[in-house]
C-alpha cells in the first residue's frame, strides 16, 4: 500500500491556481464537505505507533507529501531513520538542496512541481522558481541522486502541453505528467473553457505523434498518462481511480488520521480509519461515472472532483470530453505499438511503471 504522509499543512508558495485562487472561493466544496483542520500543523504522530500500524503492511511505500514536505526536514530524517522502506515526494522543489545526499538520494522518485518552461513556471508560481528547481536537481544529481526525478505540471489557462511537455525532458526531467485545472473550483468555470478543451486536445494529439516518433526510434519516453493508459491497453486491465485513492493508496494525516487522498486531508466524509484500525474503509467513484464507457480505462478521474461536483454538467462534460480524446488518441496507436513490440524495436516491460505513489495517469 501507498501511504501520503502529511508532513506539514503549511507551504512556502502562493501559486495562481492554488493559494491563488483557494483565496477567491467562497462558494467551494467546503460547504458541501464537512472539514476540519487537524490541531497538529505538523506530522506529529509518534513513530511507535506509525510502526505498528505499518506492521500490518507487507509493502508499504512512504510518500512525503505536503503543504510543503521538506518545511519539516527533522521530521523526514527520524522517519527514515525508523524504517526501512521504500520512499517517495512531492516538492515544489525549492527547499530540495536542504536535505542532505544521505537522505535525498534515498528517496527514490520525487515528484516536482513545475509547469513548463521558465515564463510558465514563474508566471504560475513565482519569479525564480524555475532557476531555482532546475538548480537544485542538478545538485542533486551531482550530489549522487539516480533515482527519478519527475515533473508534474498543472495545465492552466495555457493549452500547450505538447511544448512544454517536450521541454521539461530537454531540461533534464527524466519522466513527466500534468493535472489539467480545471473542476477543482466553482468560481473558475467559464465558457472560455470549451475553446481551450478543443486547443488542449490539439495539443495532446500533437504530443501522441511525438510521442510515437521517439518510440519507432526504440525510445519510450515516461509520459506517465500515455504510458499508463497504453499499460492497461495492452493488457487489457480494469482499472480503478488510477491514483489509488481509497483502495491502494491513502493519505496519513498530521494527527494520524487517515484519509482516502492527501486532496481530501480534513474531509470527514473521506476518513478511511486510524493508525489503530487494521482494515480501512474504501472507496470508489459514483454517479455518472459508474455507468461511462470508458469506466475500466479511466477509472473515474479524481474522487474530489468526482464527488465534489463543483462545475456544471456542461463543464464536467467538456473535462470528460478531454480525457475521451487522450484515451482514444492511444487506443489507435495500439497496432503499431503492438507491431514495434513483437519486431523487437521495444520491449514489452517499458510500460511496466509504478501504480499509485502520485503520477496523475488521467489529467
Amino acid at each position: 500500500m501507498h501511504y501520503h504522509l502529511i508532513m506539514t499543512e503549511r507551504c512556502n508558495m502562493q501559486c495562481r491556481y492554488c493559494y491563488g485562487k483557494s483565496m477567491h472561493e467562497e462558494d467551494n466544496a467546503l460547504n458541501k464537505f464537512t472539514f476540519s483542520l487537524s490541531p497538529k500543523q505538523h506530522f506529529s504522530v509518534p513513530l511507535e505507533k506509525l510502526a505498528a500500524f505499518l506492521a500490518k503492511d507487507p509493502n508499504p511505500v512512504l510518500i512525503f507529501y505536503g503543504g510543503e514536505p521538506l518545511l519539516q526536514p527533522k521530521k523526514i530524517h527520524q522517519i527514515m531513520g525508523r524504517f526501512d522502506v521504500p520512499y517517495r515526494m512531492q516538492t515544489n522543489g525549492l527547499l530540495l538542496h536542504t536535505l542532505p545526499p544521505q537522505y535525498l538520494n534515498r528517496i527514490t522518485k520525487i515528484i516536482i512541481s513545475i509547469d513548463g518552461d521558465r515564463d510558465r513556471t514563474d508566471y504560475n508560481r513565482g519569479k525564480g522558481t524555475y532557476e531555482t528547481i532546475i538548480h537544485n536537481m542538478k545538485r542533486a544529481r551531482d550530489n549522487g541522486y539516480r533515482g527519478e526525478l519527475i515533473a508534474r505540471m498543472t495545465i492552466s489557462g495555457f493549452p500547450d502541453v505538447d511544448k512544454q511537455v517536450m521541454h521539461l525532458f530537454d531540461a533534464g526531467f527524466d519522466a513527466v505528467h500534468w493535472q489539467l485545472d480545471a473542476g477543482f473550483y466553482k468560481a473558475d468555470y467559464s465558457i472560455g473553457f470549451a475553446p481551450f478543451a478543443n486547443e488542449y486536445n490539439s495539443a495532446v494529439s500533437r504530443l501522441v505523434s511525438e510521442w510515437m516518433t521517439h518510440m519507432r526510434n526504440g525510445r519510450i519516453l515516461l509520459i506517465y498518462p500515455f504510458v499508463g493508459i497504453v499499460a492497461s491497453l495492452l493488457s487489457g486491465e480494469k482499472t480503478k481511480l488510477r491514483c489509488g485513492a481509497g483502495h491502494s493508496g491513502y493519505a496519513i494525516g498530521t494527527d494520524g488520521t487517515i484519509f482516502a487522498c492527501p486532496i481530501m486531508n480534513g474531509f470527514q466524509e473521506f476518513i478511511a480509519g486510524t493508525l489503530d484500525d487494521s482494515s480501512l474503509r474504501t472507496f470508489d467513484v459514483e454517479g455518472n461515472c459508474e455507468t461511462c464507457d470508458i469506466r475500466d480505462v479511466c477509472g473515474g478521474r479524481c474522487l474530489y472532483w468526482q464527488a465534489a461536483q463543483l462545475w456544471p454538467d456542461e463543464g464536467n462534460k467538456l473535462i470528460c470530453q478531454t480525457i475521451r480524446h487522450l484515451i482514444h488518441e492511444l487506443e489507435a496507436r495500439i497496432p503499431e505499438i503492438r507491431t514495434l513490440i513483437n519486431t523487437g524495436m521495444i520491449a514489452p516491460e517499458t510500460f511496466s511503471y509504478e501504480k499509485y505513489f502520485g503520477p496523475e495517469i488521467i489529467p
